[in-house]
């Protein structure tokens, strides 16, 4: 395989991942999700900005806990969708906890994303909204 061909197969699986992601981490937990009556993180992310405005930061983000069973359970996103987009053209900033993944609880990673969206709506002199559906606080990260 030529050095471009590689690098093509590379973007194809990086491009193949980022939608996997975007998908959410099961069917069965987004069915779980909508049986409750409850909207994912990104359809609530979608309902409040303009269409395809979303621009997504660190999508592919895991935790870095071990223990507890937590080393074999390192979802992309770590429960957190963050990002920016518009809102009837103005731009903001948002983060939305996704109940599908440790029900949307805040751990390490998950905490880090949100500080750097807020530290991006500081920079740009922007509103931040938080889209809050999450179980607390992943407090086994911190127990070793």
């Amino acid at each position: 395989m030529t050095a471009v061909a590689d690098a093509r197969s590379r973007v194809a699986e990086l491009h193949e991942l980022r939608e996997q992601v975007r998908r959410g981490p099961s069917e069965k937990a987004t069915e779980a999700q909508h049986a409750k009556g409850k909207l994912t993180a990104r359809e609530r992310i979608e309902l409040l900005l303009d269409e395809g405005s979303f621009h997504e930061v660190e999508p592919l983000r895991r935790h870095r806990a071990q223990g507890f069973g937590l080393e074999a359970r390192k979802p992309h996103t770590d429960g957190v969708i963050v990002g920016w987009g518009t809102v009837h053209g103005r731009t903001v900033f948002t983060y939305a906890h996704d109940f599908r993944i440790f029900g949307g609880a805040l751990g390490e990673a998950h905490a880090q994303k949100i500080h750097k969206i807020m530290d991006m709506a500081i920079a740009a002199g922007a509103p931040l909204v938080s889209l809050n559906d999450g179980a607390g606080a992943r407090i086994q990260e911190g127990v070793t």
